[in-house]
């Protein structure tokens, strides 16, 4: 057994850094509209027309039993098909908020539901219209009763976003299959980039501690 060396896998710190970078920016710009995506969808379960909540129920069904690599090959091979050609960042963004907004929206409606009565009927006694109650009362309170869950669901996105390698986007799995490649150091690369996750997910967790509570349903 050859000893390990990691010399020219650390030679390659920018490749690591840039995708690093990359896999953040996907995970931010994702985690963004697809919490905006499942809100609205939630919102459309429970308050749309009967066509509308069908409609949600199809892309939440589709979303959550078919793989996400089904997925993003769908987006970025398959819709060429149909004339709408992406580049593969822009298809990996649309492909994790697609994913992220299916699993969101049963958060988010599960937290809507538990919003208690009397709550809404306040709101409604200040005068305050359907879309005021629900983006000021009801959204609020619903997402900090799921935020550990959609905080763990961020971190599933981060983690998943390892597969848009898979279409040539350059992340930090990406970064780890072509050190490997290039260096022939396949068990040092890849102790780099768990590494590297593993100090991602703990790091976007606690942010998400600290964020939600400041920014998203008040303190």
């Amino acid at each position: 057994m050859s000893m390990l060396n990691f010399s020219s896998v650390f030679a390659a710190w920018p490749l690591f850094l840039s995708g690093l970078w990359l896999t953040t920016v996907l995970t931010l710009v994702s985690c963004f509209f697809g919490t905006l995506l499942g809100v609205a969808c939630a919102w459309a379960r429970i308050e749309g027309r009967a066509w509308l909540r069908l409609g949600m129920a199809c892309y939440v069904e589709f979303v959550r039993n078919t793989p996400f690599l089904i997925q993003i090959f769908f987006i970025y091979f398959g819709l060429p098909a149909l004339g709408l050609r992406m580049g593969s960042l822009t298809a990996s963004i649309v492909a994790l908020t697609l994913n992220l907004g299916a699993y969101a929206c049963e958060i988010v409606r599960a937290g809507i539901e538990a919003t208690p009565r009397g709550q809404i009927e306040a709101a409604q006694s200040l005068a305050l219209d359907r879309w005021q109650i629900y983006t000021r009362v009801v959204v609020p309170a619903a997402l900090a009763r799921v935020w550990p869950a959609l905080t763990s669901q961020f971190v599933i996105m981060m983690l998943i976003s390892a597969l848009c390698s898979q279409i040539s986007t350059a992340e930090l799995s990406y970064a780890a299959n072509f050190v490997a490649g290039q260096t022939f150091r396949n068990f040092e690369s890849y102790i780099v980039v768990t590494v590297c996750y593993l100090v991602l997910a703990s790091a976007l967790r606690r942010f998400l501690q600290w964020f939600g509570p400041r920014f998203v349903f008040g303190a």
